[in-house]
């Protein structure tokens, strides 16, 4: 039983790190472009502009 007195605790702050997280990542913008991302993989750089 006592152990709950630090689990409860540990998994409160886990959750409360992991929100701080997810806000984070939506303030710094990273589901912005969701898609834009798959599209660049499949871009070649290598071919020359200027022909």
């Amino acid at each position: 039983m006592t152990v709950l007195l630090f689990l409860i605790p540990l998994a409160l702050l886990l959750g409360l790190g992991a929100l701080a997280a997810f806000l984070w990542s939506l303030k710094s913008g990273q589901f912005e472009d969701l898609d834009g991302a798959a599209h660049r993989v499949l871009m070649d750089d290598d071919v020359e502009k200027d022909k």
